[in-house]
């Protein structure tokens, strides 16, 4: 199990790099698809020494090679948070296999997929699928935290598979899951929009409509209230943080996309474990 958990975080740590030169890219507008990756402050052709993932980084003491200067943290740290993500993916799938997550009142729509019986072939279906979607959440997660947008060509690519995955689970018997998660996406979209036009695009933007519809896609009901909650909390105690430190004010715009996508991977991995914990205060 060591040794597979290994493989997958390396496996991890070099997709994490290729994010890096997606989000890189599509500030430039470049193609990530071709030419080679470089320094962007020197523009100097990178080496297979200058791009092994998140170690390169540190055997160069975080400085360029050629013209010494600094490196963004952003680099090791999205390749170190990929890695994880797909460790923590590859986990929960193994926990749902044993029959743990079965044994939840509250069984999440990402476990249920798996708690059906004879679903061998489907395992690397959902590691695939929860994998990229991840990929997608992280893009869209350091882009907006650095340019306060969420990218079309990112958040629609995003919806477009999960839909089509949702419409697959249609067609494997999972009817009650698909339909859950449609109608959570619905109810989260226009819950996002009755904000938007109440505060007239001053307190959301439209790019956190569509985040919130692909994170009901992902999680359904109830997961997407656990997700919903959390994003707001967190929002409201770092923003409160930054108002008290000086950094921010209250007329201050903050991204409120980091916080979705932090909600929704809290919700996917954890979502029955806080909603039990909650239900069980009451008993």
């Amino acid at each position: 199990m060591v040794l597979i958990n290994t493989a997958i975080f390396l496996l991890g740590l070099i997709v994490g790099s290729f994010l890096n030169c997606v989000i890189y890219r599509l500030e430039k507008e470049e193609s990530f698809l071709k030419g080679r990756s470089f320094c962007p402050q020197c523009r100097h052709q990178l080496t297979w020494r200058d791009l092994i993932p998140t170690f390169s980084f540190f055997i160069l003491k975080g400085k360029c090679r050629y013209c010494h200067q600094k490196i963004s943290w952003q680099y090791p740290l999205v390749e170190i948070a990929t890695g994880l993500l797909f460790v923590s993916i590859f986990n929960y799938l193994s926990v749902a296999r044993v029959g743990f997550v079965e044994a939840s009142p509250h069984l999440t729509p990402f476990a249920s997929v798996l708690a059906n019986e004879g679903f061998a072939f489907s395992d690397l279906q959902n590691f695939l699928f929860y994998s990229i979607i991840s990929c997608f959440l992280i893009v869209i997660f350091v882009y907006d935290l650095k340019h306060y947008i969420i990218p079309d060509r990112v958040i629609y690519p995003a919806i477009g598979i999960t839909f089509f995955y949702n419409i697959y689970q249609l067609t494997v018997n999972n009817q009650r899951l698909a339909i859950n998660n449609f109608s959570s996406a619905i109810l989260a979209a226009t819950f996002f929009l009755a904000i938007v036009l109440v505060s007239r695009g001053k307190w959301m933007g439209i790019g956190d409509i569509k985040l919130a519809f692909l994170m009901g896609l992902i999680l359904g009901f109830p997961n997407i209230l656990v997700a919903l909650f959390l994003a707001f909390f967190l929002g409201a105690i770092i923003g409160l943080g930054l108002i008290i430190s000086g950094r921010k004010t209250f007329k201050s715009e903050i991204p409120f996309g980091p916080f979705l996508i932090t909600g929704t991977f809290i919700g996917l991995f954890c979502g029955g474990q806080i909603i039990n914990w909650y239900l069980r205060l009451f008993v």
